[in-house]
């Protein structure tokens, strides 16, 4: 793991054993203030405040999940550990909202009793939605350094128990004015507020989790910093997915098409460095090099492949007295045809036999083959071991009939 993501992880893990532990005073308080206060809505808090920890345990156990290096099994890491808790948290805050809801109607339908707290319960609930309030700010902040959508979630979390301590303080300040529904009317819009954010993580994540791309102008931002790379003359099939705030990118590139293969590799590289460094969310980059643009198939996929085209190269070369002589040959498979590179030593050219004838024989040669386009030939001074060309480039290049 990089020092950078451990780093983010102690982060996010910081962030919820600090709002377990204000959970775990919090209600105990409630419970307490409740008590002696004669306030059930006070009581209530303080359970669901102690529902709470388990929620931060299983925030916690995720983050360990999630943090975890990939491996065999997961290849692409264990981000979606945190995604699935997300979705997760998001039901539990819509049943929340839900249950919340339920019992405001019963109580304002005389179905249950409406709640009659003693003036200290809004000292209690007073001090939680401080608490609470603050809890949601550091959180969320984390949650946006962190890109973590499971911080978010925790963070309406908190918010939501700072809004039913508001609910709590509404009804009892309602109550002592003699509004005795005033804490039932409340709740439930509190509880719609609630069910809406729970619902919108559960949709966001759920999204996730079917690798939807990030969003369009994202994309195009990724697309033109590749297009502005050094050897990039074209890009298709370039494809995003999130995953626990962080985002894949697999992408085509088209390059020069004759460069050699360490050529075209440095080029992928430095696309990958640079989506990496300019793009904080982006966590891994697949780059495939093309020759050519291949849309859909590549139309030399069919083609032999080195092995079988040098079997018959050598076949028909056999017969030449310099055939054996051949000290490379670099195959270019492009637009359906295979474009060939032959290197010779610059001794194999006489008097009796010039350059040109050699070039005529070893094009004529390979006439029989269809399936190749272009012959190059270059002579190579053994004492310099350098390649040269005889004559001009033009001359030395001719597309068989």
């Amino acid at each position: 793991m990089s020092s950078n993501r451990a780093e983010l992880l102690k982060a996010k893990q910081r962030v919820t054993l600090i709002g377990g532990i204000a959970n775990l005073f919090l209600a105990m308080g409630k419970v307490v203030a409740g008590y002696y206060g004669h306030s059930q809505s006070l009581i209530v808090d303080g359970i669901h405040s102690f529902s709470d920890l388990a929620t931060d345990a299983l925030i916690l156990l995720t983050f360990k999940l999630s943090g975890q290096s990939a491996d065999e099994s997961h290849p692409y890491g264990h981000g979606r550990f945190e995604t699935i808790a997300t979705v997760i948290l998001g039901f539990f805050l819509a049943g929340l909202a839900g249950g919340i809801i339920w019992d405001a109607a019963q109580r304002l339908q005389g179905e249950a009793p409406l709640w009659m707290p003693h003036p200290w319960a809004l000292i209690a609930a007073g001090a939680s939605i401080l608490v609470k309030e603050g809890l949601y700010h550091y959180t969320v902040h984390i949650a946006h350094r962190t890109r973590s959508k499971l911080l978010r979630a925790n963070a309406w979390h908190h918010r939501s128990d700072a809004i039913s301590s508001i609910v709590v303080v509404i009804g009892v300040a309602g109550t002592l004015y003699g509004y005795q529904f005033a804490d039932a009317v409340a709740a439930i819009v509190v509880g719609l507020m609630i069910a809406k954010i729970g619902l919108g993580l559960v949709i966001e994540s759920t999204r996730e989790l079917v690798d939807t791309a990030l969003p369009s102008h994202r994309v195009q931002q990724i697309r033109q910093a590749i297009m502005e790379s050094e050897g990039v003359e074209s890009l298709h099939s370039l494809r995003t997915r999130q995953m626990a705030g962080e985002a894949l990118v697999d992408v085509h590139i088209q390059v020069p098409p004759e460069i050699s293969v360490s050529e075209g590799h440095a080029i992928a590289d430095r696309v990958r460095d640079k989506l990496l460094e300019e793009f904080e969310e982006i966590s891994d980059v697949t780059v495939h090099i093309d020759a050519e643009l291949d849309l859909e198939q590549s139309p030399s996929s069919k083609l032999p492949l080195r092995n079988e085209v040098l079997k018959q190269l050598c076949q028909a070369w056999s017969h030449l007295p310099y055939g054996k002589q051949i000290t490379k040959l670099m195959l270019h498979y492009l637009e359906g045809r295979i474009r060939v590179e032959v290197f010779l030593p610059l001794s194999v050219i006489t008097p009796d036999r010039p350059a040109d004838k050699i070039i005529q024989q070893l094009r004529d040669a390979v006439k029989q083959y269809k399936f190749i386009d272009l012959v190059q030939v270059y002579f190579m001074a053994e004492e310099q071991n350098s390649t040269k060309s005889v004559q001009n480039a033009p001359e030395n290049t001719a597309r068989t009939q």
